[in-house]
């Protein structure tokens, strides 16, 4: 068997002799640095966006203690987050999850780890762009360019979010083509003004406090729920919806200078900072709030509370870089997206893979699977317009595609460590600095990474209508989540390629 450069280290000088340890060519423009690898994972996230839409999900269910969910979320998240950052030193290849999964438990759960983490990824992306229709219509009404109602849930609403969405996608779509450094200078300097937003929030929220913090032990309503605890539970996913996504810097990982190092760290920075910025975003909205009972705050979330302190200009302002935020986001889940489609179709894992599989090399950048993921996202967006409520239901079933993936790593992960992995010497990058490793911490966070996501999917998964089926209209929808899972298994049985993939990671960075 040959010298896996995953259990040894680099034992070529460079990057580029790193990746070709696993049968791979330098393809992709190797420039990315510490920062843009931070934004990647830190944009996917994007607490600006997903907290401001989905703030009222968490609150209308179990009032202002809701706030415990996010660090139960973190911590459980955050054992996943080591694990990866393991991985990612050791296996610094584009399309992370894919990759991670296939050496650790072989084709089969390799690809379909790929297959449910695209499938998230298109949908998550379209519910991203979908979010400028909240944010820009309130900045100037001119840009409710169809109908008059910017509603989400009405007709004109519902068009208006897929022409926006749509001119995104176009947008995102092109920086992609472009090439790795234009969308990296765009991301960073989304991520910063993201950073600068967050910073102001949380500036503002606490200088226009109603309570105190002590307000987080008040449980307010029960939502409902046969006792406060499963309210709880259920106000849980607001969190799961948000915290994830943290795991793109491995995506980049061919673009990244010394991935080995760079990525195992900012997978645990994106996460950590994020759940930091999020977590002083909700105590202090939950403080600032003018009433926590007249359910308004279940209803329209962090926009009531802006909207009560800031005059008109701030306010405006605010706005803008939320629509930043989204923007960034958008352009970050697609980039993570298509080189996910890349890796596997390097591997011949997809259909037209020798197309989709192409680089630039002007720009080095996989340019097939870049307009076809903005293609399917706009595809997806068009489902808003024959109804939102269905479209709702996609963007909650597709985290849990997410999570299901997350497991297909962790789980064989887990299998692998029980075998004595990993395997071999001295574990360098590089430049011959020691990689990441949990150490005897191994063990215990792997387990409880793997307990946390079989919870978490369970949790996600749960029939319930108030969070599938809102307006009753369509009882089967309450059933979207186990139902979906399972379709998504059945087209994907029946897409597997039946061919050997090349290189084969049995033989070669195994």
């Amino acid at each position: 068997m040959t010298t896996l450069a995953s259990d040894t280290g680099a034992s070529k000088s460079g990057d580029d002799g790193d990746l070709a340890e696993f049968g791979y060519e330098q393809q992709l423009h190797r420039s990315l640095g510490k920062f843009a690898s931070f934004a990647a994972g830190f944009s996917f996230v994007s607490i600006l966006t997903t907290i401001f839409q989905l703030f009222g999900l968490g609150f209308g269910f179990a009032g202002p203690a809701f706030f415990w969910t996010w660090p139960v979320v973190f911590v459980g998240q955050f054992t996943v987050a080591l694990c990866f950052a393991e991985l990612a030193a050791r296996y610094p290849i584009s399309g992370a999850i894919y990759q991670w999964s296939r050496r650790m438990a072989g084709e089969v759960i390799g690809w379909f780890a790929g297959w449910f983490m695209i499938l998230a990824q298109i949908v998550t992306a379209s519910a991203a762009a979908i979010a400028l229709q909240v944010v820009l219509p309130n900045v100037w009404s001119g840009f409710q360019i169809i109908g008059d109602d910017p509603a989400l849930t009405s007709s004109s609403g519902a068009a208006n979010a897929v022409f926006l969405g749509s001119v995104l996608l176009v947008l995102t779509t092109t920086i992609n083509c472009v090439g790795v450094n234009w969308m990296s200078r765009i991301n960073n300097i989304g991520v910063t003004c993201e950073i600068v937003g967050v910073i102001a929030v949380v500036g503002m929220f606490f200088t226009h406090a109603q309570r105190g913090p002590q307000v987080v032990f008040d449980t307010g309503e029960a939502g409902g729920q046969p006792g406060y605890i499963w309210a709880w539970i259920v106000s849980g996913l607001m969190a799961a919806y948000v915290m994830v996504g943290f795991g793109s810097a491995g995506e980049l990982a061919e673009e990244t200078r010394n991935p080995r190092r760079v990525a195992p760290r900012t997978i645990r920075l994106a996460l950590s900072v994020s759940a930091l910025g999020g977590g002083l975003m909700i105590v202090g909205a939950l403080m600032a709030a003018p009433s926590l009972t007249d359910g308004r705050l279940a209803t329209e979330g962090l926009p009531y509370v802006l909207n009560s302190i800031l005059s008109s200009p701030w306010g405006t302002l605010l706005l803008v870089d939320v629509a930043i935020a989204v923007f960034v986001c958008t352009l970050a889940i697609q980039t993570a997206a298509s080189r996910l489609m890349f890796s596997m179709a390097r591997d011949g894992r997809l259909p037209a893979s020798s197309s989709l599989s192409k680089v630039n090399p002007r720009t080095g950048t996989p340019i097939a699977p870049s307009v076809l993921i903005g293609l399917l996202c706009i595809a997806v967006l068009a489902v808003n317009v024959g109804n939102s409520a269905i479209f709702a239901t996609l963007s909650s079933v597709c985290i849990i595609l997410i999570y299901l993936a997350y497991l297909l790593v962790t789980v064989p992960l887990l299998v692998r460590r029980l075998k004595g992995w990993p395997h071999g010497g001295p574990q360098v990058d590089a430049e011959g600095r020691p990689l990441f490793s949990l150490g005897r911490w191994a063990l215990p966070v792997n387990i409880a990474a793997v307990a946390y996501g079989s919870l978490m999917v369970i949790n996600l998964a749960w029939p319930r209508a108030e969070i599938y089926n809102p307006t009753g209209e369509f009882p089967v929808l309450q059933w979207a989540g186990p139902l979906t899972v399972a379709a998504v298994v059945l087209l994907g049985a029946l897409c597997y390629p039946r061919g050997k993939a090349v290189p084969n990671p049995v033989t070669i960075g195994a």
